[in-house]
């Protein structure tokens, strides 16, 4: 009998469809990477394709000091964000991942209820690459029992938080301490989105919590920049985180604006301007009175390293203006100073037109939202005759008059435009 032989064949089957053996370790060692995280022995094109297959949802502990591939933190970032700035990283993906990560667990910490550890734990995988820290919310501890608690109290009381018992914060001591390249630390004891559960105390700064945040700063040697806003700092936190900051090393700016600081603490504040090397000082929206301003006129005077001071929103008043302008003929470093909505007349503004003209030093000065008046600034106008270094002034609502402030405006306009000249010529060469 005749038996036929046929041979089907897949017309589209190709050699090149077998994964080479390569491939499937790589997929292999991607798979197990949680277990086996060999990265640094591969050769230099297998490491990138492993990274570019990797999950983002590995364990910190296993990514966090062996990939330094900036587009594998990329990665976390933008699926975990929606918004992603580098440019406020240092143009780091990686330390953009581990500030906000770090951000995210503090702003939930709950003390009391929260695991300490999920902080501790964090930090000896942050700490190499955590540089600024900014927290705009601290949860206050759950209360117990919260109902029968605000049985006896009225309506009123409970309005203005009366009788309320102090609620502490995280204490961020154990955490800045080690980090050993934190430079920035920024912070606002509130608390975000509380909606209904709106109280008081949820926005209480307390004096314990002053004291461990100080003590923390203190012992934070490479701090730059230290920002504490909108928290109710008051004259006695004020004096007690100077206290801890006299002498620091390392800070260059301080913003204590948006609180409650008075005349005493304004007066702490300044013998902090000389015992330090600050150059940057924002004291915006207190309650600095002339007393105050005095105190800091009186370092002013004496200081070699400040070059901005914001005094905006207080109530110097004359008496405070004056003792500026006096330090200010003396003073060869601030750059730029800011007294708008202080309650200054036109004896500040006739100190000032003396300031004009023999201070070289002053580049930008705001006495917006003030009374200065036509004669004020008449008298400013005259010390501008021969001032060749302002290059802003601002005098908004400030009732000088028009044609004034359009003459000084000229004269400004004039000096910013020689600056701006000057920066564009070459620097001279040296001969040879």
């Amino acid at each position: 009998s005749c038996c036929t032989h046929r041979i089907i064949e897949d017309p589209e089957w190709s050699l090149a469809t077998v994964p080479h053996l390569t491939e499937l370790c790589l997929q292999h060692i991607v798979h197990n990477f949680e277990k086996n995280p060999i990265l640094d022995h591969l050769l230099p094109e297998h490491q990138r394709k492993v990274l570019d297959r990797l999950s983002t949802g590995l364990p910190l502990a296993v990514t966090a000091n062996l990939i330094n591939d900036e587009d594998y933190w990329k990665r976390c970032c933008t699926q975990r964000w929606q918004v992603c700035d580098i440019s406020n990283y240092g143009d780091s993906w990686k330390r953009m991942f581990f500030e906000r990560h770090l951000e995210n667990i503090l702003k939930c910490f709950i003390p009391n209820t929260t695991d300490p550890n999920q902080v501790l734990e964090l930090i000896p995988l942050c700490k190499d690459y955590v540089r600024k820290l900014e927290m705009d919310q601290f949860l206050p501890p759950v209360k117990v029992d919260q109902n029968e608690e605000r049985d006896d109290l009225s309506d009123a009381e409970s309005d203005f938080g009366l009788g309320e018992v102090p609620v502490h914060h995280y204490d961020l001591g154990v955490l800045i301490t080690a980090l050993p390249h934190l430079e920035e630390l920024h912070l606002t004891y509130s608390v975000k989105d509380c909606g209904m559960n709106f109280e008081w105390n949820l926005f209480n700064f307390t004096y314990q919590d002053c004291c461990n945040l100080a003590v923390a700063v203190k012992m934070c040697h490479n701090l730059k920049v230290f920002k504490l806003t909108r928290s109710k700092v008051d004259d006695d936190k004020t004096r007690l985180l100077v206290r801890n900051l006299l002498d620091h090393p390392c800070l260059v700016e301080l913003n204590l604006s948006h609180n409650l600081i008075g005349d005493k603490g304004a007066q702490a504040v300044g013998k902090l301007i000389n015992r330090s090397r600050l150059e940057i000082l924002d004291l915006c929206n207190n309650q600095i009175g002339h007393l105050g301003a005095q105190a800091l006129a009186q370092a002013l005077a004496e200081n070699s390293t400040l070059t901005s001071l914001n005094l905006r929103l207080n109530c110097v008043e004359d008496k405070g203006g004056e003792a500026i302008s006096h330090a200010l003929l003396t003073n060869t470093t601030l750059k730029s100073i800011h007294l708008g909505s202080n309650n200054l007349t036109e004896p500040t503004a006739t100190l000032f037109s003396q300031v004009l003209a023999q201070n070289t030093t002053l580049m930008s000065i705001n006495f917006s939202c003030n009374h200065l008046g036509l004669d004020g600034g008449k008298q400013l106008l005259d010390g501008l005759a021969d001032n060749k270094a302002l290059t802003e002034f601002d005098l908004r609502l400030t009732e000088v008059g028009e044609e004034t402030e359009y003459l000084i405006h000229q004269i400004v306009w004039a000096n910013r435009e020689a600056a701006r000249l000057r920066s564009r010529q070459p620097c001279p060469t040296k001969p040879l």
